[in-house]
């Protein structure tokens, strides 16, 4: 009895102490504390929590030692919680954490201690973010982590030893990033990787070089990247046994390219531009191969491969597109004499000789900076420096100058550094780069400019670094777009402008940033933006105007976004929002920020166009007198309609009814009438008393009737056309 008297009073004192936004299960010491409205970590979790569930809410910043109260944790959930930056020591204290989920925010940058003391860690989830560089060191303390998921991020480089203390490590997933340079040293510090995901980036070869140390690695999938050619000899995998080279741009394959992967025994080819393959040399065991889709000519020069085919058992998956008498027969169907030469088939082009690294400069590392042979780095942070420091060795590829006084960056400032991938100058105080500052940078990708005093730049600006991806110019002076500055960068990807003073988005101010995907812009005092603003940035899918002074949506700037699946309006004094304001981009939006802007109507007819494809929606902090008629987002995740102050009277129960059906926390809450007020819209008990309530009241029961059919219901049972929406009265 004392033991079970002493349980449940420390059961009472857990519930006590239960964050109020939260469910506490003690039995089970899980805690949930799902879209809210949360802005920092709750210092009342109860201390014994194994399992806490955050996702939905709105940190921003992880600060150090944020978890400090809760050292038993053994399960973290941080998805969509706005996550912009880990501070170092963020995680410290949880060395009992074995799962972390970070997927669906918005982190940049991975700092060398931002996932210090998470010792135990095993799976760390890291998907759709915006992480564009990794620092040295920043998996150093992950001893015990088997998954590392980095997929959609904006990672366009990795360099040498950027997963060092990974000693256990059996998957990484690099998927739907946009990587195109990988360090020969990238993939060293992995000995028990099993499992490699590349696919869905911008591998213009086959990366043989980086993949060679990945001695014990049986899967690697280097599917949808723009791969034109496999050399001779080009990936040499001990263990390799499943290889996935689909959808990319294969025109031939060397006889001996997988030579050096004896273990292979599946190969995937699929949808490539093969007319053909010779026959593979020291594959013994493949037992696979895939061309289905490619335009193979079945001709006689296709005969050495097939026969290789019978010869060693292996089974083809593939059909003729050619000629014309053998188009569509499967290649196991075919006999010898069927193909013949009436046409030649015009051999490949031979690849161009593969570019011999140079040696190492003999320079020595300027005074007072630290150059590291190993990663290729240098760095002069904080150094009171004056001037640009030169004589950095010449395979310098990362160089950090960040916290000096510069104050201008001149013509040919980093002589010899062809091979510099990344270039950080932020918090310098430059107000001027010259034309030709960058000048000889032939490989720049990351240039950080981030808090300067820069208000213009000069067209010239930057000549001489053609592969610029990543450019971050927020927390400058900018009182408008550096307009034809673009037009030298045709690999220009991802653009920060956030925090600056812009004023509008004028026609011609992004000409040539036709490859532009991400355009940050919040935090300026944008009113305006002209309708052909955007029209050079048709690839653009993330577009970020919080924090501006917009006072409706840019509609007319929209059209021809056709690839945009992001759109943050937050915080902009948006009040009204009419017909169809989203239908240019209705066809691929997929996250919706309309948060914190007193909206005080929405029109029936605002989400025209708007469906299934809508992910998360945010309307949190508004003050709107109608909801438009959502039935049709059958794939939301996120909805948030908190601090809305809705008024629960019949006009409501459509809403009530909906929202219901969803198996998501979406933080309704009455603001009136005055018995309502404060208890959530789910259960408030004043619509019992309204028409029809029966009838709806079963069909609550079952959440998982299809919106459709809950649509048609609601169109029956009140006699109203769904157009009306979702409307409130405070009559």
């Amino acid at each position: 009895w004392g033991l079970l008297l002493l349980a449940v009073a420390l059961g009472a004192t857990a519930a006590a102490r239960c964050p109020a936004p939260c469910v506490c299960d003690n039995l089970r010491a899980h805690v949930l504390c799902l879209n809210g409205s949360l802005t920092a970590i709750p210092d009342t979790i109860p201390e014994l929590t194994r399992e806490l569930d955050l996702r939905g809410n709105s940190f921003m910043v992880i600060p150090a030692r944020a978890f400090l109260a809760t050292p038993y944790l053994t399960h973290l959930d941080l998805q969509h919680c706005k996550v912009e930056k880990l501070e170092e020591g963020a995680f410290r204290g949880l060395g009992r954490l074995v799962y972390l989920n970070l997927a669906s925010n918005g982190i940049v940058l991975l700092y060398q201690e931002s996932l210090d003391g998470l010792s135990s860690l095993q799976q760390l989830i890291l998907e759709g973010n915006r992480i564009e560089e990794i620092q040295p060191g920043a998996f150093g303390h992950l001893g015990s982590l088997t998954v590392l998921d980095l997929r959609a991020n904006a990672l366009v480089y990795l360099p040498d030893m950027v997963f060092q203390g990974l000693q256990v490590l059996r998957w990484l997933r690099l998927s739907r990033n946009a990587l195109h340079v990988l360090g020969s040293e990238a993939f060293a510090a992995l000995p028990a990787l099993r499992r490699l995901s590349l696919d869905h980036n911008e591998l213009q070869a086959l990366p043989g070089e980086a993949l060679a140390r990945l001695d014990r690695a049986s899967w690697l999938d280097l599917g949808h990247n723009p791969i034109t050619y496999v050399a001779e000899e080009a990936l040499a995998m001990a263990s390799l046994r499943h290889l996935f080279l689909d959808h990319a741009s294969l025109q031939d394959v060397a006889p001996d390219a997988f030579a050096r992967s004896p273990q292979l025994r599946i190969l995937d080819l699929r949808e490539n531009q093969l007319q053909g393959l010779p026959p593979l040399a020291g594959v013994g065991g493949l037992v696979r191969v895939s061309l289905d889709g490619n335009p193979l000519l079945c001709s006689c020069l296709l005969r050495p491969f097939h026969k290789w085919l019978t010869r060693a058992r292996v089974q083809a998956e593939g059909a003729c597109a050619a000629p014309p008498t053998l188009r569509g027969r499967s290649l196991d169907s075919l006999k010898s004499p069927e193909m013949r030469c009436s046409r030649l088939w015009p051999p490949p082009s031979p690849p161009a000789p593969l570019e011999q690294p140079r040696p190492a400069g003999s320079k020595q590392c300027p005074r007072g900076c630290v150059c590291s042979p190993d990663f290729h780095h240098g760095s002069c942070e904080n150094r009171n420096l004056q001037e640009i420091p030169r004589d950095f060795p010449e395979d310098t590829r990362l160089l950090d100058l960040r916290r000096n006084s510069f104050r201008t960056v001149p013509p040919d400032a980093f002589p010899g550094l062809k091979e510099l991938v990344s270039l950080h100058l932020q918090r310098c105080s430059i107000s001027v780069l010259h034309p030709g500052a960058l000048r000889g940078l032939d490989s720049l990708v990351y240039l950080y400019l981030t808090d300067n005093h820069l208000s213009t730049l000069a067209p010239a600006a930057f000549e001489g670094a053609p592969q610029l991806a990543y450019l971050d110019l927020d927390h400058n002076a900018f009182t408008r777009v550096p307009a034809s500055t673009f037009q030298l960068l045709p690999n220009l990807i991802s653009l920060h402008l956030q925090h600056n003073a812009i004023g509008e988005l004028a026609e011609g101010d992004l000409a040539g940033a036709r490859g532009l995907r991400w355009l940050y812009l919040a935090g300026n005092a944008i009113r305006h933006i002209a309708p052909a603003a955007l029209a050079p940035t048709k690839m653009l899918e993330k577009l970020q105007l919080e924090g501006n002074h917009l006072l409706e949506v840019p509609t007319a700037a929209l059209w021809g976004l056709s690839a945009l699946t992001e759109l943050k309006l937050s915080r902009n004094p948006i009040k009204h929002m009419g017909d169809s304001v989203f239908l240019p981009v209705a066809s691929s939006l997929q996250h919706l920020y309309l948060d914190n802007m007193g909206l005080e109507w929405i029109s029936p007819h605002a989400f025209t166009g708007l469906g299934p494809k809508i992910r998360s929606l945010y309307l949190e902090s508004n003050k709107m007198s109608n909801i438009p008629d959502m039935s049709n987002f059958t794939g939301l995740e996120i909805l948030n309609l908190q601090d809305v102050p809705f008024h629960c009277d019949c006009q409501l129960l459509p809403l009530r009814r909906w929202i219901n059906k969803l198996n998501l926390h979406i933080g309704a809450t009455c603001g009136s009438p005055e018995e309502a007020k404060g208890l959530k819209v789910k259960l408030s008990t004043t619509f019992q008393t309204c028409p029809g309530w029966g009838q709806g009241k079963a069909g609550e029961t079952n959440p998982n009737k299809t919106k459709a059919a809950s649509k048609s219901s609601k169109k029956k049972r009140s006699g109203k056309s769904s157009d009306r929406g979702f409307s409130k009265s405070r009559a």
